[in-house]
């Protein structure tokens, strides 16, 4: 039989020594009760690391998807508060809502709502908008419109429209004929691409680049230029009709006259530069006469051995 073998004295000094050191050797270790060993001192990163040790990879995972689908529950449910961007949410307005507005000054809903009206609506009064009015049909006016200011971005159609001052800062294209009761007054150039019609027409410079065909007569207007006789003799006289253009000198020749200068015209209007003269005699008898004289202020008629009344139809072109 195994002998029960008791710790003797040097046995128990031997233990309090050993309860103050902190190495045991093994061989000690064996012969003394575990309740009477040392206890190891276990730091904070020891005590961590076998924490983790002992964690499941599988169970971290599982924590990593709850955490992941409560982030996203978060955001969904923030961005679901914010408020709504669009039409408002609509409203009925009833029969006995509308009876109630009937001679009194209410609101109706708010500005979240939205009022909608499927029947035709008769206003016997006027219509104040506070606001912008948007339309997304066409707009009939049955009497007059008036408008401090009006920006159309699209194409309109106006029947009759009275504007007292019009200002286009684009093209403008008129397809219909245009009716000007005063005068029209055009700072930059004009084409016209068809036929120009006008019952008076007044240019203080005209420029044609092609051929001009008149179908009737040309009226030469101005002023009638002045006219001085010269070697008419005694008792001779000089007369002129028409405008700078066209007319006629008529001279008498009186005694010893009918050689010489006989006649010199002004001008009304002076010309630019020297113009061409052309005179032609009138009558049966072709007086030898030639203008012996022209500038941009007028010019002269001359003859040799004339007798008598004569006259000289001029034409003076520039």
């Amino acid at each position: 039989m195994e002998e029960n073998k008791q710790p003797t004295s040097d046995d128990a000094n031997s233990l309090e020594t050993l309860e103050g050191s902190s190495e045991v050797t093994p061989a000690v270790q064996d012969t003394i009760p575990s309740e009477k060993l040392p206890k190891k001192k276990t730091s904070l990163t020891n005590k961590v690391k076998g924490l983790i040790s002992r964690l499941n990879i599988y169970l971290l995972l599982f924590f990593l998807v709850i955490l992941s689908g409560l982030i996203i529950f978060f955001v969904v449910f923030s961005s679901s508060q914010k408020p709504e961007v669009g039409i408002p949410e609509s409203q009925e307005l009833t029969q006995e809502a509308i009876d109630a507005l009937v001679g009194s000054d209410a609101k109706v809903g708010d500005a979240k709502q939205l009022l909608t009206v499927e029947s035709d609506s008769v206003f016997t009064g006027k219509v104040l908008i506070r606001e912008g009015l948007d339309v997304a049909g066409p707009i009939k006016v049955g009497g007059s419109l008036s408008l401090p200011g009006i920006t159309v971005s699209g194409s309109s159609a106006f029947d009759e429209v009275t504007i007292n001052t019009l200002s286009i800062a684009g093209d403008a294209t008129v397809q219909g004929q245009l009716s000007v009761q005063k005068g029209l007054t055009v700072s930059g150039p004009v084409t016209f691409s068809g036929t120009f019609s006008a019952a008076a027409f007044a240019i203080e410079s005209l420029q044609v680049n092609q051929n001009l065909s008149i179908n009737k007569h040309i009226d030469a207007g101005g002023p009638t230029p002045g006219v001085s006789g010269g070697a008419l003799g005694n008792g001779g006289t000089v007369t002129i009709s028409g405008t700078d253009t066209a007319g006629t000198v008529t001279v008498n020749i009186g005694t010893g006259g009918g050689s010489g200068v006989l006649a010199t015209v002004t001008f009304g209007n002076g010309f630019g530069g020297t113009p061409h003269v052309v005179i032609s005699p009138v009558g049966a008898a072709a007086p030898s006469a030639f203008v012996s004289n022209r500038t941009t202020s007028g010019f002269s008629i001359s003859a040799s051995g004339l007798s008598g009344s004569i006259s000289f139809d001029y034409i003076v072109i520039e």
